[in-house]
């Protein structure tokens, strides 16, 4: 079983471990839209993503996360959370295709 785990999804590094941890927050706005606590924990989450993708030469992750910085700062909505969670979804497929070295 922990062959087949390894083959079908990379082992988490700082990086994805940040993917994942703003993906369940933005999944959890869902819940509560206006939670300010979890706003700012995305915020940090999303800047941490940007700098480390960035010392790693990833030039389209930076990118994606100042998308998502500004759709961050809009009023909380149904929409405003789902660009987040396909935001987040992004930026974990681009981690994993270049942690399984497809780019």
């Amino acid at each position: 079983m922990g062959a087949e785990r390894r083959d079908s999804q990379p082992l988490l590094d700082r990086l994805g471990k940040l993917i994942v941890e703003g993906k369940d927050a933005a999944t959890y706005l869902w819940q509560v839209p206006d939670d300010q606590a979890t706003r700012a924990r995305l915020k940090e989450v999303l800047e941490s993503i940007k700098r480390e993708s960035a010392a790693r030469g990833r030039r389209e992750m930076p990118v994606l996360c100042d998308e998502l910085l500004v759709a961050l700062r809009a009023t909380p909505s149904p929409q405003q959370v789902d660009l987040l969670q396909d935001g987040f979804d992004r930026l974990y497929k681009m981690w994993e295709a270049a942690k399984t070295g497809l780019l």
